[in-house]
């Protein structure tokens, strides 16, 4: 049997008619830029969530990096990132001026470390931005206090959390502002790239909405130099109907986690999750020793996976002029030869979370992992 980390084509196929017909109607009005379908997307994600708006963006690196511009934040000042994290979250930083200050990972959620938050505050703390990693949604209530204690603004990183919950709340509305990814792969994903911003706020909105467009609210009329990075109409139609299956398809990656931590809970060590929390398993990570080598005889069985990430931020080349050292990171470091993404989406038959998780429970048990 062959299990796809991924499988678009399924997720395709059971939503066909509704995307060929979205996709011919913004063919059919000739509106590619802005538009309607990109205002309905915006409204309807925006209601989805909770939040008074939604700026649709080019992706979601471009969703992080307006956000911070945004705030004001550039030279001398420090954003804080977590060391476990795509780069977009910490190249972002970097984008502004600002000095990217990492810190080390929970070993039990592997989201942002409180602790070590605490001890990277400085004065020239402008904003943290945490990560809802996975899916998981990130502790944010002392993160909360942190920012009310120090001026601090909150930029969620959820990427990776599309409609996850932290006390009753959707993610990236309790910060200042939330950042979303829909590029293909993620829980809400689009065919190309694309991301929006989400706020309370009224005026970071409007600010938020005018970088994206070269820093202009009408045609010529440019306050400032922004960026282009527009959310088309074409992916904006894409995400409307996808934005309906969106429940559906998280209830099964919900399902599929369920069966998988009933089955391998004494095996490996599967995701531990809050109950103030809503996991949305946009990845399901274990931990493992021996990590390689089950990797590789999945694979010979027909399984995919990942590994996310192979290489703290901190340790990566892009940020190797920081010279941070292995025991600045414990946790991030040693979870980088720990940590297995298993196959997870909202379009997996049994028989492939069956199988897959039969074939973990062999080799590990086989193997001494």
């Amino acid at each position: 049997m062959q299990v796809k980390f991924v499988d678009l084509n399924a997720q395709y196929s059971e939503i066909k008619l509704q995307i060929d017909s979205a996709i011919a109607r913004v063919l059919d009005s000739a509106v590619f830029i802005g538009g309607p379908e990109k205002k309905e997307f915006e409204n309807n994600f925006s209601k989805y969530l909770g939040a008074k708006h939604c700026v649709g963006v080019g992706n979601g690196t471009d969703a992080l990096y307006i956000s911070l511009k945004s705030l004001g934040i550039g030279k001398e000042d420090e954003v804080i990132v977590p060391a476990n994290s795509f780069i977009a979250t910490a190249e972002a930083v970097g984008m502004t001026g600002a000095k990217v200050v990492f810190v080390d990972c929970c070993e039990q959620s592997f989201n942002l470390g409180l602790e070590g938050l605490k001890n990277k505050i400085s004065k020239n703390t402008k904003a943290i931005i945490p990560v809802h990693l996975y899916g998981n949604p990130v502790d944010m209530e002392p993160i909360l206090n942190i920012s009310r204690e120090n001026n601090i603004a909150i930029i969620e990183d959820a990427a990776q959390a599309h409609g996850a919950e932290f006390n009753k709340l959707k993610v990236g509305t309790i910060g200042h502002a939330g950042c979303f990814s829909f590029f293909p792969g993620k829980n809400l994903g689009a065919y190309g790239d694309a991301g929006a911003i989400v706020t309370n706020d009224d005026q970071f909105a409007i600010e938020a909405r005018m970088y994206a467009n070269h820093g202009r609210n009408n045609k010529f009329d440019h306050e400032f130099e922004g960026i282009n990075s527009r959310l088309d109409s074409l992916q904006a139609a894409i995400l409307n109907v996808k934005l309906e299956f969106l429940e559906k398809w998280t209830h099964r990656r919900r399902a599929i986690a369920a069966y998988y931590n009933e089955k391998l809970k004494n095996i490996v060590e599967t995701p531990e999750t809050s109950p103030k929390s809503k996991h949305v398993y946009h990845l399901y990570v274990i931990k493992v020793s021996n990590r390689d080598k089950v990797k590789m005889l999945l694979q010979e069985k027909g399984i995919s996976t990942g590994i996310h990430y192979p290489i703290p931020l901190p340790f990566t080349k892009a940020y190797r002029f920081l010279n941070h050292q292995p025991d600045e990171f414990p946790v991030a470091y040693a979870l980088k030869d720990q940590i297995l993404s298993l196959p997870i989406h909202g379009s997996m038959p049994d028989e492939e979370v069956e199988y897959t998780a039969l074939q973990l429970i062999n080799i590990v048990k086989n193997n001494g992992a």
